[in-house]
């Protein structure tokens, strides 16, 4: 085996243009990153028909990478997959052919990865994204019948649960909508968010057009990702309160809007809030992602199924594993996931696991 080099790879992201993208392959041949044409599932299939179990690990990188564009994984989930299946070249040796690889060499890899460098430790969420990346890719050889066993499907996926956020009360929340009313871009902003769920770069990417109010009293919001972004899977069309459609035209009309919904930069939108949140009198520390998720419990304690918030938040495979805990946990403190989850659906919902998109 060839030794893994002492300083992780980190991995870079590169940005999907309109013209096809070349970069170097990650083992030394030049490569096109994004296509305008040719990202078929016929192409896909035909270049992985020539892939078997002797195939080595570098002739897998390109009919990989497809796979993931197909699927629609983010720029940043394939440049990070891709670099941790070169990693595992390094420490395999690249000519490793797929079949031949056992459950003992990735939990080899895993090691050497955690405890092979003196004085290096990954983060956990970095280990958890590797054991990611063995069962995607081994996962995919298996389902493309190129290899008979799985030598990644009993590895256990750990993450570490981070700290819970104080939620807003609502009596916090009714200060903040009562102090918002002076400015409609504010109250239009803190609506967005805590009452449909967005994120915000999802607030960000609105158009006035994406903002449907031909039924004043269903107010729709569209989410729309651009194409470079592969997320595409993730819009979803979001019903607002109905009065929703007099804050948002007071809005357009206050503030001349007529395209781009919040023209600024995101920390503007940080600025916003914040001047809200200190007009309210509110001491504890308010960000969007807060009122993201006070929104997320609230309609869990409401009665929505787990199923339900995951649509309604546009959650990616990654974002929901680590989320939905996260959510239990806020909503039904008292409770197990065994219990919460009968209690919402009569049986367990069972948590993917496979992160990052899967």
């Amino acid at each position: 085996m060839q030794k893994d080099s002492e300083q992780e790879l980190r991995p870079i992201v590169v940005q999907i243009e309109e013209a096809p993208v070349e970069q170097d392959n990650l083992f030394g041949t030049p490569v096109v990153l994004d296509e305008q044409e040719g990202t078929s599932a016929a192409y896909a299939t035909a270049y992985q028909a020539i892939l078997t179990n002797q195939s080595s690990l570098a002739e897998c990188i390109e009919p990989y990478k497809k796979d993931l564009l197909l699927r629609g994984k983010s720029n940043y989930t394939i440049t990070c997959f891709l670099s941790d299946l070169k990693m595992l070249g390094d420490f395999l040796g690249r000519d490793t052919p797929v079949g031949r690889i056992n459950k003992d060499d990735v939990t080899n890899w895993l090691m050497k990865l955690k405890f092979g460098t003196p004085g290096v430790t990954p983060a956990p969420k970095t280990m958890a994204r590797r054991v990611t990346f063995l069962k995607n890719f081994f996962s995919w050889l298996e389902h493309e019948h190129i290899v008979s066993e799985n030598p990644a499907s009993s590895l256990a996926l750990e993450r570490p649960m981070p700290p819970l956020p104080e939620l807003l009360t609502n009596e916090d929340v009714q200060l903040l909508l009562d102090t918002a009313q002076d400015d409609a871009r504010c109250q239009s902003l803190i609506y967005l968010v805590l009452k449909g769920g967005l994120k915000k770069e999802e607030v960000m990417g609105l158009k006035v057009h994406h903002v449907d109010l031909v039924d004043p009293a269903v107010p729709m919001v569209t989410v729309r990702f651009a194409v470079s972004t592969n997320k595409q899977h993730r819009e979803r069309r979001v019903v607002m309160p109905p009065e929703f459609t007099s804050i948002f035209r007071r809005y357009l009309r206050d503030y001349h809007v007529n395209d781009i919904v919040f023209a600024c930069t995101d920390r503007n939108l940080n600025y916003i809030l914040a001047r809200a949140v200190k007009s309210a009198g509110i001491q504890k520390r308010v960000t969007l992602q807060l009122l993201r998720d006070t929104f997320a419990v609230q309609l869990l304690q409401d009665g929505a199924s787990f199923d339900t918030l995951r649509e309604k938040l546009g959650l990616s495979d990654e974002a929901w594993l680590e989320s939905k805990e996260k959510y239990r946990r806020l909503a039904f403190p008292n409770s197990s996931p065994e219990k919460s989850n009968r209690k919402k659906h009569g049986k367990q919902d069972e948590i993917p696991q496979e992160s990052v998109e899967q």
